[in-house]
């Protein structure tokens, strides 16, 4: 497996929909994203989406992301793949200068472990977020997602 950035275009809609459940949130947030990728071949089995929301104010650096999307296609999750491409995608921002990761989650299920693994805390909680943006229900488990957890990361 091979761990790099690509262009936005690059990244399938079909793959970012995995995670994100929202095209319009999709399209508004991938015109201006890094994209990193995990690749076998040409195929890309992986993606994490991250775009700068905070600027240094004297240069042009961000020093604050925030990860919108790390998607896995399901037959190749579970086998650590998506860890290793947040992994080195972390490590790339860091050599980009940035300080600090954030991301938004559900308040609870497999994507709230797999970022505290990783290090990330959480930072507070945006009561009704998915009740609010997304015009389906979002269910894990037989329970509907209504609050969204922001977690941070400082690298």
């Amino acid at each position: 497996m091979r761990y790099h950035q690509v262009s936005p275009n690059q990244v399938l809609l079909a793959l970012l929909l995995e995670a994100d459940p929202s095209e319009a949130s999709i399209k508004r947030y991938l015109p201006y994203a890094w994209c990193f990728v995990a690749t076998e071949n040409t195929d890309i089995r992986a993606a994490c989406i991250v775009a700068p929301i905070e600027y240094q104010e004297t240069q042009d650096t961000p020093t604050v992301v925030e990860i919108f999307n790390v998607s896995v296609h399901a037959e190749y999750q579970q086998q650590g793949i998506g860890s290793k491409l947040l992994k080195f995608a972390i490590n790339s921002l860091k050599e980009k200068g940035v300080i600090r990761v954030e991301l938004g989650t559900g308040a609870f299920g497999y994507q709230l472990t797999y970022y505290h693994r990783l290090g990330f805390r959480i930072d507070s909680v945006l009561k009704d977020h998915f009740l609010d943006h997304y015009t389906d229900p979002i269910f894990e488990n037989g329970i509907q997602h209504k609050d969204m957890l922001r977690l941070y990361l400082n690298i």
